[in-house]
């Protein structure tokens, strides 16, 4: 991995004193001196402690460097919501590795395109009938993948069967010894995280151990989230709100980090009252199923404080019937996103419940700018493309050249979303310029759907929009124009899979058509086949989506 140089905007935060120019392998052994046997995973059998995964990580540390990594390589890593995830970014921290998460939902197509542009020297990934692994074969995809990954020298089984080559194995033999590590620059990569273009592309994004600790635990004290706090976790730490708020903060600011493999809404609740959780971040369908749940079971969650609801569509009035649902209101809107995590903190839904429902509230750590289609600022209450600035913003993306299109000459990035800013600083987001479709919090790229749908040999053109989707926000809807002999619905769909794409990109509706609109240049209309679809649904209503 290169070093990325900081940009003059970066050099302006360096300047300004608003980075704390620590790592967490730094905080993580002050904690384990001051308090060694305070547990950091308390729903974890193995009930681990600063001390003892500081011990972990510093061992596997160790053993990273005897298979050959130095600082700057890349270490990926696909596993679920797990202690190992924890005990793997930390020992990327000790040794100045940067850490590459992989969402697990990830099959063949996406996980070959991320190991190959990182150039991963290293891959942990999910042994067969580990909790969590859902039934698929990870070791088998890695046999499939690693011929065309040259720079791969590694593959680990994280749980599952025990053999050699595995995490347990590798942690064991670091254990006993000691190694000089050379201080971490603060201001080197950390975090290569990718998220989905709209070229179809993925975008890697790059954070720096200081953008990264600045969002973290800026937002989590504005919250009034303090040292003990139990913070669930359901979001994958494989995601930056999941790896912030799981993995990061327990070593930022102390909490304790409740981890959840999968999303259950009854088995959050007893999380929530078990461990008198007090805050959690993640995504709308999360919130919709928790409230359901706790009126459904009479249970009022009196210790849950904060719900801070993003990563897809958050509409006003779920807030609201999810404030009537807990024994204080807990749940506001904010907006961010991997390249500039939690832009806005919400507002305290106690005091501002109109606000905290139907905006996203105000920023405390960014600059905002909303401008209009020639790069205008617009004035308040005007629609156009927002525009973000601060110190928790990435250093770029791994691609220069992507960088360059996305962030301004002074320092902005170019978000691809729409919204408005009232004048009491609100920002409210009314829609996307981006291509994508966010489904459930994950990003997905239209034009990769498309692509694979293009190879299909009776496939003449195929357009994939986002659909309403009930519990999700919103899903994968592709329209298509055959020849003959034409498909099914369901071969399209295998067809789709076959091609090594995750399960959440198949598309949940097919529409075959004649042809597709398009302008008078040429262009495809996109705004009128969402429009159709969502007529579609409304007049099937009852039918499957």
């Amino acid at each position: 991995m290169r070093r990325v140089p900081l940009g003059p905007h970066h050099h302006r935060f360096r300047a300004a004193g608003l980075w704390r120019d620590r790592t967490i392998a730094e905080d993580a052994r002050d904690l384990a001196d001051a308090s060694p046997d305070s547990v950091v995973f308390p729903n974890d059998p193995g009930q681990p402690t600063y001390a003892g995964l500081l011990r972990n990580a510093e061992a596997l540390a160790i053993s990273l460097a005897d298979l050959g990594l130095r600082p700057g390589d890349v270490a990926s890593f696909q596993t679920f919501n797990w202690v190992e995830a924890a005990v793997i970014n930390l020992a990327a921290c000790i040794g100045g590795f940067v850490v590459n998460p992989i969402v697990p939902i990830y099959r063949d197509a996406e996980v070959r395109q991320m190991l190959a542009d990182s150039a991963a020297k290293i891959f942990f990934y999910p042994g067969a009938g580990a909790n969590g692994a859902s039934g698929f074969d990870y070791a088998a995809m890695v046999d499939r993948l690693r011929a065309g990954l040259p720079t791969l020298a590694h593959a680990i089984r994280v749980r599952g069967p025990q053999s050699a080559s595995d995490f347990t194995a590798l942690v064991a033999a670091g254990r006993g010894r000691s190694r000089g590590w050379a201080r971490v620059d603060p201001d080197t990569v950390k975090l290569l995280l990718y998220t989905s273009g709209t070229t179809g592309r993925p975008k890697g994004v790059l954070h720096s151990h200081n953008t990264l600790a600045r969002v973290s635990q800026l937002s989590f004290a504005h919250w009034g989230v303090r040292a003990g706090d139990a913070v669930l976790m359901p979001s994958p730490v494989t995601h930056v709100s999941g790896y912030s708020g799981g993995l990061e903060q327990p070593f930022l600011s102390a909490t304790r980090s409740v981890l959840m493999e999968r999303w259950d809404a009854d088995a959050a609740l007893d999380l929530i009252e078990k461990f008198q959780v007090t805050a959690t971040v993640a995504a709308t369908p999360f919130l919709v199923e928790l409230a359901e749940t706790a009126r459904v079971r009479g249970v009022l969650l009196p210790s849950l404080r904060v719900f801070a609801c993003g990563g897809a569509a958050v509409p006003a009035d779920v807030v609201r019937r999810a404030n009537e649902a807990f024994a204080q209101p807990c749940a506001f809107r904010v907006f961010g996103a991997s390249e500039v995590p939690l832009v806005t903190v919400g507002f305290p839904p106690v005091e501002e419940p109109e606000l905290a429902a139907a905006s996203d509230g105000p920023a405390i750590d960014y600059e905002i700018r909303i401008v209009d289609p020639s790069g205008q600022p617009v004035q308040d209450g005007v629609e156009g493309e927002i525009l973000v600035r601060g110190p928790a913003m990435f250093l770029g993306y791994a691609d220069e050249a992507q960088t360059r299109e996305a962030v301004t000459e002074d320092g902005f990035f170019r978000t691809g979303d729409l919204g408005t800013m009232s004048s009491r600083g609100a920002l409210a987001i009314t829609g996307r310029q981006k291509d994508l479709i966010i489904r459930g919090g994950e990003n997905i790229s239209a034009k990769e759907i498309e692509d694979v749908l293009m190879r299909h040999p009776a496939v003449r053109q195929a357009a994939v929009v986002s659909m309403p989707h009930a519990r999700l926000g919103e899903g994968v809807c592709a329209f298509v124009v055959t020849g003959t002999p034409a498909p099914d619905s369901a071969g399209l769909a295998e067809f789709v899979m076959a091609n090594g794409l995750a399960r959440q990109k198949c598309p949940e509706h097919i529409e075959f058509v004649d042809s597709l609109p398009m302008t008078a240049s040429g262009k495809l209309r996109k705004d009128v086949l969402r429009a159709r679809i969502r007529e579609l649904l409304c007049t099937r209503a009852g039918s499957p989506v």
